[in-house]
Order: C-alpha cells, then structure tokens, then sequence
C-alpha cells in the first residue's frame, strides 16, 4: 500500500507568510488585515477541494504563518539593514524581486525569533521556498543572504 506524501505544515505556513508578506508590501495593506483575509480565504480545506485550487495552502500552521507575517513586518526596521548588509554592494534591497524581497524579510524574522528554529533549519526551508518560486539565480542569493545574516544573529550556532 502507498503512503501519502508526507504534509510539511511547517513549510506550508512560511509560503503563506511569504506571499502575505509579498500582498501586504504590494497593495499597502496593513499585516493584520492582510493574515485575517489569507486564515479566511486562503489557508486551510474548502469542503469537496482537493486543496490547492485558487492559490489555497490547505496545511498551513495558522499560528506559525502569522507570527512570521507579524514580526517580519514589526522587525522590518531591524531586518531590512541586516538584508541590506547581506546583499552585495551593488544590488539594493529595492531592486530584489518583490516576491523575493518578502522571501527573505520572512527568513529573516525567523532567524530573528530567539525561540525559533535552528538557523540551518530555517535556510533550508527558504532555501526550499525560493526553488519553487524562482528558477534562476534567487535560490543562491536567498542561501548567500540568510547565511550572512544567520552568522550575525546566530554566531553561536556556527
């Protein structure tokens, strides 16, 4: 008997963020409306759907989407310089893909979190992210930029 792959929730839920993020920067709209319309219409089953129709993320941990939305967006002041010192010299955050942009603002409100997961844990998941977003060189600059910040924030675990 074959085994249903197995559900990343936790992966699931920073996609969510990341495009929460990405919806919040672009129509200007404030994190708190923008996570109530994503646990409303966007996370969770549809009763009769398979799941992922019309950009649903049916397995997102509400709680771990939301709390990256929120410090992603309250930390952005701390975040951005990080960010900004990560990237290389000539490539300003303003000129990051936006969805790329929300990507890394999210990666690093995590790595920020003192309770969050270890550092390595959290790159590879956005790491991950960044692969079925993007098929060209983002994935290496998402590793290259939360790296560098993750040995800022988080020296002790490297």
């Amino acid at each position: 008997m074959a085994r249903a792959p197995k559900t990343r929730t936790r992966t699931a839920s920073r996609v969510a963020a990341v495009q929460a993020l990405f919806q919040a920067e672009q129509a200007g709209d404030n994190p708190e409306t923008v996570i109530d319309q994503f646990v409303k219409h966007r996370l969770g089953d549809l009763a009769g759907q398979d799941g992922f129709e019309d950009g649903r993320i049916p397995d997102a941990e509400v709680p771990l989407f939301a709390r990256v939305v929120r410090e992603a967006v309250r930390r952005q002041d701390a975040i951005d310089p990080l960010v900004s010192d990560a990237l290389p010299d000539d490539w300003p955050l303003a000129r990051l893909d936006p969805v790329l942009r929300a990507l890394i603002r999210a990666g690093v409100a995590e790595l920020t979190m003192t309770d969050g997961p270890p550092a390595k844990v959290v790159i590879n998941e956005y790491l991950d992210i960044a692969r079925g977003f993007f098929s060209g060189p983002e994935p290496g600059l998402t590793n290259a930029v939360l790296d560098k910040v993750a040995r800022t924030v988080r020296a002790v675990e490297f």
